[in-house]
């Protein structure tokens, strides 16, 4: 029985590709597909799609994230798997094969998941406020198994200012340990390298092709392992990161027209969602707006689809036609322009915004906010600043890692919008000839992974 190794490889395109000879090894001994993926084109969306074959209106992932109204909240990056509705392809597998075994390193929503391997980036946060790299893993016992053989996982390499290859590098040494030791049918494991400088520097940059080649070497040895071992590989790719230039202050715009309130404390101001009239969702160059009465609509609709940058404003017959069509994706979805994205900021003056703000804060955020990626330029002693918060951190003190830059003309990639250019379109590849096709859409991976590891059942 066939066993399968399936790398997201995020980011990966034609282009880089060119630069990764050990990845290109896989397509030249089977096949190289455009992998098309759904909108909006971000981590979870995409994810949750490969692995029920299941469109947003079905599965209910909208987006990294979404105004959860039952409880009044914006919330991105939740873990939990039951999040997702539909057939995992575990599921699937094991009307099959009741004892279809399925290691899960890092993809998204792994937290519940009916795996037999978890592993997924977990802080420790301490009750004093400190937050400790970390992971999580089921069996608990894979927790000791891995930090005792590879270290504590890099948390500050995985996001923020200090983002690289280290945290990739522990999450391909992690499966390769995974995939030797339990030997499970279908192993999934997650590496987003490629998207830090791809944002930070454009896709066009130096530094994309040096992180291409990163990657390549990082996953070198691994490829070689499942190859000795007989395993079917499979590499895709969520999206690709195309140029970005125009950043899009949405909620600024509704905040001028009286539209999205905030409420202040300390001096600080924190977005009302209650209580506005509309707000958006950010997330890369995909707005969820939320409009609280329907007779709002029109007017939103048409104050956003004004705006420079903004491509397309989908109402309800837009969100069906796109598969957008469920109650926790907004009331109006904003697409972006080519090389526009959309920011979460709503506060009018930057001496009024949240703490959390200049911070690397994913859950606080009403939205994604690229702009950790990067050390604050307008700082001249941000790094000195960062030092004496380690230090504070290293004795037991409360400490503010405030080094987030409030500016967002530093970003230079993004995603999210369908691809227009096939060179900047998603990839799958795959080492198994006989599967061979040209095209995939996200819908059929599902599928396509069933068919290369129940072969023979």
């Amino acid at each position: 029985m066939p066993r399968l190794l399936v790398l997201n490889v995020v980011g990966l395109t034609p282009r880089l590709l060119a630069h990764m000879p050990a990845l290109r090894r896989i397509a030249d001994s089977g096949f190289q597909a455009r992998l098309d993926p759904v909108l909006p084109a971000v981590t979870c969306s995409v994810q949750s799609t490969f692995l029920t074959g299941d469109l947003p209106r079905e599965h209910g992932i909208v987006g990294n994230g979404w105004y959860f109204r039952e409880l009044g909240e914006v919330l991105l990056w939740r873990q939990h798997n039951r999040l997702v509705a539909g057939e995992k392809i575990w599921e699937a597998a094991r009307r099959v094969r009741p004892d279809y075994t399925v290691a899960n390193m890092g993809w998204w929503y792994a937290m519940g998941a009916d795996v037999d391997w978890t592993l997924t980036p977990r802080p420790i946060y301490y009750s004093d406020g400190r937050k400790e790299p970390d992971c999580y893993t089921d069996p608990p016992e894979l927790h000791d198994e891995l930090t005792a053989r590879l270290g504590t996982f890099p948390l500050f390499h995985y996001w923020g200012p200090t983002a690289s290859i280290r945290s990739s590098q522990w999450i391909v040494d992690a499966t390769a340990y995974v995939l030797h030791r339990h030997r499970p049918d279908l192993t999934l494991a997650y590496l987003p390298h490629l998207d830090y400088d791809l944002q930070r520097h454009g896709p066009d940059a130096p530094e994309a092709i040096r992180a291409a080649r990163e990657i390549d070497t990082a996953l070198t040895p691994l490829l070689r392992r499942a190859a000795e071992s007989g395993c079917t590989v499979v590499v895709l790719s969520e999206y690709g990161i195309t140029r970005a230039s125009r950043p899009v202050d949405v909620n600024r715009v509704l905040r001028r027209a009286s539209l999205l309130r905030v409420h202040t404390q300390d001096g600080m101001e924190y977005l009302d969602p209650w209580t506005s009239r509309a707000f958006a969702v950010a997330d890369h160059q995909i707005a969820h707006v939320y409009v609280r009465d329907p007779a709002d609509r029109p007017r939103v609709a048409a104050l956003l689809a004004e705006q420079p940058g903004v491509a397309e404003v989908l109402d309800a017959e837009g969100r069906r036609e796109y598969g957008l069509d469920h109650d926790r994706a907004g009331d109006l979805v904003v697409v972006a322009e080519p090389e526009a994205w959309f920011t979460y900021y709503y506060w009018l003056d930057d001496e009024r915004a949240p703490d959390f703000a200049r911070q690397v804060e994913i859950h606080r955020k009403p939205g994604y906010d690229p702009a950790e990626l990067f050390w604050d330029p307008a700082d001249r002693h941000v790094k000195l600043k960062a030092g004496v918060a380690l230090a504070r951190k290293r004795l037991g003190l409360r400490y503010r890692m405030a080094v987030v830059p409030l500016d967002p003309a530093p970003v230079r990639g993004t995603h999210g919008r369908l691809p227009t250019d096939a060179a900047d379109a998603p990839l799958l590849l795959c080492s198994d000839p006989t599967a061979k096709r040209d095209t995939v859409h996200a819908t059929q991976v599902k599928a396509l992974l069933l068919e290369l590891g129940l072969a023979n059942a």
